[in-house]
């Protein structure tokens, strides 16, 4: 925006506005929007980045009980909507303000449409090891969006303009919405004026199984939260990194993301009991690729452990995150919103800090600090997935699923789960 740059500038556009190299459609008009007071941008962008987890991690309790009360498809249509508008406002906004806006916008909508979405798979696959290879699919595209995202935007920028990515990302959003109204219109789930009641939030918060898996998600997602706004700086000062290296640095992360997903989906099926040792070893890995980051000296070093990282998270979260379906089944009610959503709030615990408090720690502290503690963070948390160990071998006792199985069913939302399960 220093540039003056409206909706064509790219960035290459110099502070003082005027054309630069051969870029015709630079704009030559005088800086409208100067440096921050102090030339402090960096918290400015930070704090940008960092508004969306920000206002996710707020209304999480709140959409994750409105998605047990009302239902899946309806919150989910609703978040891509939010979605579709955000993105849209990315596109046209010319003000810090308006990107404000735009961005915690986008936390109200993945609040809904993420939390949503996950608890939707959880729903419509009851059993293993189908959850496990539906939740791992949705965990490859989320990785699929996260890692190219950079290249993507980045390429459409530099030859497109500013607005050209926001647009397409809101015409997926407007595609997204219109599929879910042909497979699972909000309109036909009647149903779920009848279905249980769920287990209020703060009462699965204090659930011990919850909250270490919570804990586990959280700290294992703290690397990638950190890194990602602060190791491009690092690899320009000290490996003197071009922009295409920068640009790339996560792409070749998102591979070994997917073979994690497949090797632990299929672990988990052939050995549904060791979960939590999946879980553990991704974080041991997290935590040893964290530790040698700061001692690559070029971009073929650098992305090694970044991949390990990733295959890492892979694993944490595949093998983690159909527990926490389990665990909702066997120790409360089987309705997926609120345990979903405290799933999404660990998420965005690590990225709420990281845009803001990462510089900072490398700032004062030094990058080598900041991964050496992040890497035994996770090490040091790995230990703790022990206590879910014997998590498999739970009885489903409370769990209302089979007390329809056991009973049969009673009511019209009884009815239809019993004819979707034996269909």
């Amino acid at each position: 925006m220093r540039g003056g740059g409206g909706a064509a500038a790219g960035p290459s556009a110099p502070a003082g506005g005027k054309e630069s190299g051969g870029g015709g459609n630079r704009s030559l008009l005088p800086a409208r929007y100067p440096p921050a007071a102090g030339g402090n941008e960096d918290v400015q962008i930070g704090v940008l980045f960092a508004s969306k987890a920000m206002l996710q991690l707020l209304v999480n309790p709140l959409s994750g009980t409105l998605i047990d009360r009302v239902g899946y498809e309806a919150p989910l249509l609703a978040g891509l909507a939010v979605m579709f508008l955000s993105t849209a406002t990315f596109a046209f906004a010319e003000n810090y303000a308006t990107l404000f806006a735009a961005r915690s916008l986008q936390g109200l909508g993945s609040a809904f449409a993420d939390t949503a979405g996950i608890a939707l798979i959880a729903d419509r696959y009851a059993e293993e090891p189908a959850r496990s290879r539906a939740l791992g699919t949705a965990l490859a595209c989320i990785s699929f969006g996260s890692l190219a995202a950079p290249p993507f935007g980045g390429v459409l920028y530099e030859f497109a303009g500013k607005r050209v990515p926001f647009l397409v990302l809101a015409c997926v959003c407007l595609l997204d919405g219109l599929l879910l109204l042909a497979l699972a219109p909000p309109c036909a789930a009647g149903a779920r004026a009848n279905m249980p009641v769920g287990t209020p939030i703060h009462r699965l918060m204090v659930d011990p199984y919850i909250a270490v898996v919570a804990g586990a998600l959280a700290t294992c997602n703290i690397p990638l939260a950190f890194l990602e706004p602060t190791i491009a700086n690092w690899m320009k000062d000290s490996m003197g990194a071009s922009e295409w290296e920068v640009g790339l640095t996560w792409l070749p992360a998102f591979f070994p993301h997917v073979l994690g997903v497949y090797v632990t989906v299929r672990l988990a099926a052939a050995y549904p009991h060791l979960q939590w040792f999946y879980g553990a070893l991704g974080m041991a890995i997290i935590g040893a690729s964290s530790c040698l980051v700061p001692a690559c000296r070029n971009f073929g070093q650098v992305i090694v452990p970044l991949c390990g990282i990733c295959f890492g998270i892979a694993l944490v979260d595949t093998a983690l995150l159909p527990t926490l379906a389990f665990l909702v089944d066997v120790r409360h009610v089987s309705v997926y919103g609120s345990v979903y959503a405290i799933a999404d709030i660990s998420y965005s615990v690590a990225y709420a800090l990281g845009p803001i408090v990462a510089g900072q720690i490398v700032h004062t502290m030094g990058f080598a600090q900041l991964n050496l503690g992040m890497g035994l963070a996770n090490v040091l948390y790995a230990p703790v997935l022990l206590f879910l160990k014997n998590v498999c071998q739970m009885k489903p006792s409370h769990s209302e699923r089979n007390i329809l199985l056991d009973e049969g069913p009673k009511g019209l939302y009884d009815t239809i789960k019993m004819e979707e399960r034996a269909g």
